[in-house]
């Protein structure tokens, strides 16, 4: 995508086509029919030369405000980071060759957090990091139990 097209046109009437002719009715229920499925292929299946990683993330952003789940949306961003960096799962120890791969993922998923839910992300973080989760977990969703207790549902 070096050339520049997905920054191109109209890029939300892009992306919203693209999800329409794959059947969905919004970016979240095509991004849900994929869970844990990293976000620049997501970004891929949509338009290989034409949709960006991040005109994705910001379009469930918009999706998840309009719908008060920004913290699903939250979560859901984990899930698709860890699939990502870690895609044998939490590792049995941290050590040397794989804290790099856990920080990357954090941090990352701390760039893509709204500042609203900073805070939030700031305290599941550190206590990710604290008490480890166990060896192999690799969460498949937003509704992942783990993360549901880090990082509850606060919108009404």
């Amino acid at each position: 995508m070096s050339d520049g097209r997905a920054w191109q046109g109209n890029i939300k009437a892009r992306l919203y086509e693209r999800v329409r002719e794959r059947g969905y009715d919004s970016l979240t229920a095509f991004a849900e029919a994929r869970p844990a499925v990293p976000l620049y292929l997501l970004a891929e299946e949509l338009g290989k030369d034409d949709v960006a990683a991040v005109q994705v993330l910001s379009g469930l952003l918009a999706e998840a405000e309009q719908r008060k789940q920004v913290t699903r949306f939250v979560r859901d961003v984990l899930v698709r980071e860890l699939s990502e960096s870690l895609p044998s799962g939490w590792p049995a120890v941290l050590d040397d060759t794989n804290r790099g791969e856990v920080a990357m993922a954090f941090g990352t998923w701390t760039a893509y957090t709204p500042v609203t839910h900073k805070e939030r992300v700031r305290q599941a973080r550190a206590a990710l990091w604290a008490s480890q989760p166990p060896p192999g977990w690799r969460p498949l969703g937003p509704d992942d139990e783990l993360l549901r207790t880090l990082l509850p549902d606060e919108e009404a």
